[in-house]
């Protein structure tokens, strides 16, 4: 009986594993077919909960617009993350200044009256706040001066912003066998993603990106969405027109074609310098005197210009730029640098006394800053180009090496500050400053030559927008015992001719040191006396690198410094090619 019941028992276990497995494959059919049916739901974007949603770059900002066409605003944050620099907001007087290469447009939250490049300028919408406490501008200056372009969806309201220079490939839904024609815009990469917008055949696409075998796409209403890649067909790449003013003939700072630029600092302290006793200077093809202080925190300037200088210059085909330094006083230029209104009193005045003097540019010297004050800084110089540009002023502004050091180097932005003028003047010195606790060269080759490929690599700075500053000056360094065991240091600044007769008078003869530059040692006084020497050898380095790099030229501090062959070296060793 036993092995009986066995035998049925085996002919119903294939039977029962059958159906179980006959059961399992239909569920997986059904599964695999409702899985691959098509979404046919709709759903509303989260972007749509507000009217006029704003679309960027195929995606949704997270911000949208009040009004529309040409009464339409945008949120400032928005427009300050789309043009970086040349939006800024001083909230304290509620001010709003919207600059380009060519423009500075300044204008208060709440009235129409404007200043364009410090002219009247009458706004026909301007800029509000509403109840949250969010500021909305304009478009109609946006478009005016940055070229940003619109397009608002004609059902949905949804506004698309694109910038001049954006490219945009552009396609279309295409006709079905039938004729017929529909698509459908998904929230994303799958058909099991709910639908946005249904399109007919020759509806109008842009596309943004490719994913799994999808468009990123955006309709002609401006809905956000994917589409398969076989639903549309691709067309033309269109490019978004550059703003009215980029298609200006752009400023030239320099018409001296085939020469590089060899300005020489002139240092005016007290007394203006004799020019009946300068002599000659061959190849110097700009000055620029320390004429202009910053006075006070409100801005005021003050002048040691002077007009037979000038003349003097002129005379021998020489271009001034007048030198603007901040005093090095750092609470001085926080304050002054604070406001628009004080900015614009400064530029205001360069450009009366740029005017007076006939100056032919402006040269900034800012130095021992707050780092806190970067930001206002560049500012300044944005706001300070286009007006000078405006008067056919060259702008250039000197900068230090880069370093660790928070007044000296660390509130320079050199990459934006290049962007906003037409020269960077790289100060290559002092490498051992005069209260350096140790003897060193002022700027020894090695030392140059890395600063200038931290700045151009680092920064971004166009070589072409680079001067090389150098010094025609050494420091006699002075080594004494301490008494402890010890060494002090000290040292005084001499010019070239000073070196010259020092060396002739003590009979010395320098050799060339691993620093690029002949260098001399010798006993006084119980002292060692150590110099670091400027002369032919290390200008004709120097210009070797201006060359090397293909900057714009070479700066010298200062005029005072040259000894009388010394120009006729620089001049032969920069400007000779290649």
């Amino acid at each position: 009986m036993y092995s009986g019941r066995r035998r049925r028992h085996n002919r119903t276990g294939p039977f029962l594993g059958l159906l179980l497995l006959f059961l399992l494959s239909a569920s997986a059919v059904f599964v695999w077919w409702w899985v691959t049916q098509p979404n046919k739901e709709h759903e509303t974007p989260e972007y749509m909960t507000n009217p006029h949603p704003i679309m960027l770059n195929g995606e949704w900002s997270k911000a949208y617009a009040l009004g529309e066409g040409e009464g339409l605003w945008v949120p400032l944050t928005l427009v300050e993350s789309m043009m970086g620099d040349g939006v800024r907001y001083e909230a304290g007087t509620e001010s709003i200044i919207l600059t380009t290469d060519k423009s500075v447009l300044h204008f208060k939250t709440g009235t129409l009256d404007a200043t364009l490049n410090s002219k009247p300028f009458a706004l026909r919408f301007g800029a509000k706040k509403v109840k949250d406490g969010t500021l909305y501008l304009p478009f109609a200056p946006l478009k005016q001066l940055f070229g940003i372009s619109t397009e608002t969806g004609g059902t949905t309201g949804i506004v698309t912003l694109q910038t001049p220079g954006q490219a945009i490939q552009r396609a279309v839904v295409p006709k079905s066998k039938n004729g017929n024609g529909v698509a459908q815009v998904r929230s994303g990469p799958k058909r099991s993603f709910p639908i946005v917008e249904d399109l007919k055949a020759g509806a109008a696409l842009s596309v943004w990106g490719e994913l799994e075998g999808w468009y990123k796409v955006q309709s002609a209403e401006g809905h956000i969405g994917y589409m398969r890649k076989k639903d549309i067909v691709l067309e033309r790449i269109d490019k978004v027109p550059s703003a009215a003013e980029e298609n200006e003939e752009p400023f030239v700072p320099w018409k001296l074609t085939g020469k590089r630029v060899n300005l020489t600092w002139e240092a005016v302290y007290t007394a203006h310098p004799d020019t009946s006793k300068i002599g000659d200077l061959p190849g110097v093809n700009v000055v620029s005197p320390t004429w202009f202080q910053l006075l006070n925190g409100a801005g005021d300037i003050r002048s040691k210009a002077d007009a037979g200088y000038g003349a003097w210059a002129r005379g021998r085909g020489l271009q001034v730029w007048g030198l603007f330094a901040n005093s090095f006083e750092p609470e001085r230029t926080h304050a002054a640098l604070a406001t628009y209104e004080t900015r614009s009193h400064m530029i205001q005045q360069l450009l009366a006394y740029a005017k007076t003097f006939k100056l032919q540019g402006i040269n900034l010297d800012f130095e021992n800053v707050y780092t806190k004050d970067k930001d206002n800084l560049v500012q300044f110089v944005r706001e300070l180009t286009p007006l000078l540009h405006e008067s056919g002023l060259v702008v250039s502004i000197d900068v230090t090496p880069k370093s660790n050091s928070e007044m000296w180097s660390a509130f320079l932005d050199r990459g934006r500050l290049a962007s906003a003028v037409d020269y960077l003047i790289l100060m290559a010195y002092d490498e051992h400053w005069a209260s350096s606790p140790q003897a060193g060269s002022v700027a020894s080759l090695g030392w140059t030559e890395n600063s200038i490929a931290r700045l151009v690599q680092e920064d971004g700075v166009p070589s072409e927008k680079l001067i090389l500053g150098m010094p025609f000056y050494a420091r006699q360094w002075t080594e004494k015992p301490d008494g402890n065991g010890g060494v002090k240091v000290s040292s005084k600044a001499i010019g070239m001719n000073t070196v010259a007769q020092l060396l002739k008078d003590k009979k010395l003869k320098p050799t060339l040191s691993e620093t690029g530059q002949n260098y001399v040692e010798f006993q006084e006084d119980g002292a060692t006396q150590k110099i670091w020497i400027e002369d032919a050898t290390s200008i004709q380095a120097r210009a070797a690198l201006v060359k090397k790099y293909k900057l714009a030229g070479a700066a010298s501090w200062t005029r005072s410094f040259g000894s009388d062959g010394i120009w006729q070296v620089l001049d032969q060793a920069l400007q000779s090619y290649p």
